[in-house]
């Protein structure tokens, strides 16, 4: 099957890129059941970008990997263009998952044994491309990101900056109608944070990828077209004095 997992809805009108409605995420921490998400709803629309800012622990990683359809909310419903996916088997997350939505997390995650070109490539050549095929989307995504000078460098030989620039260009490789980035420059320094932040945000305008991030540096969420945080289990409206860009 290759038509579009994310579908426009009928008689013209846009759905939302994604909808979380009323989800509810709980744990059981021995006797005591902890609810860490409570009755949260959000919306995004294509190629709008969101900063979902939270102390540490508030559960906004939770939040991305529901939204990411790597764990299943305890109670709600999560649309992806005006379509429930809450009741797909596995495989259908699955396969949803890998061709409509790019992660990008705070540790990399590169293999150490493959060049930066051939980390790019191998969601591509798991999604079944011919290597030609998948060479030559990897090498205009690290042209993208400013690595073309690095293609054939292992994780091992490159920055944490040049690191985390290989794994945004990854996260786009299936061209991905979201990208979910869970504190993307927590491990960089400032200068190379901001380099980050520029990459992610130019990919954003330039390939109308919708974007969420949580994260807690307020300069990079201040970048996002609309922040949010995280708190006692809600979303609320954030402004935080900065300019969004």
């Amino acid at each position: 099957m290759n038509e579009p997992l994310i579908g426009d809805s009928q008689g013209g009108s846009r759905s939302p890129l994604v909808e979380v409605k009323d989800v509810h995420k709980s744990y059981d921490a021995g006797e005591r059941r902890v609810e860490v998400l409570h009755g949260l709803s959000l919306s995004l629309e294509p190629g709008e970008r969101l900063g979902i800012i939270g102390e540490s622990g508030v559960g906004k990683s939770t939040l991305l990997y529901i939204v990411g359809t790597l764990e299943k909310p305890t109670v709600g419903t999560l649309l992806y263009g005006g379509a429930s996916i809450t009741d797909l088997t596995d495989p259908e997350l699955s396969r949803f998952r890998n061709h409509e939505i790019g992660f990008v997390f705070q540790f990399h995650y590169l293999l150490p044994d493959f060049t930066a070109l051939e980390n790019v490539m191998m969601p591509a050549l798991i999604a079944g491309w011919n290597r030609e095929k998948a060479r030559a989307a990897a090498s205009e995504l690290l042209q993208n990101v400013g690595l073309t000078h690095r293609v054939t460098h292992r994780p091992g030989e490159l920055s944490g900056g040049e690191q985390q620039r290989v794994a945004v260009a990854r996260s786009l490789i299936l061209e991905p109608k979201l990208v979910l980035a869970d504190e993307p420059t927590g491990n960089l320094d400032p200068d190379t944070g901001r380099e980050v932040e520029d990459v992610i945000c130019e990919l954003n305008e330039s390939k109308g990828v919708g974007l969420i991030v949580t994260t807690h540096n307020r300069s990079l969420a201040a970048r996002m077209n609309r922040q949010m945080e995280l708190r006692q289990g809600q979303l609320f409206s954030y402004h935080s004095g900065l300019p969004a860009g």
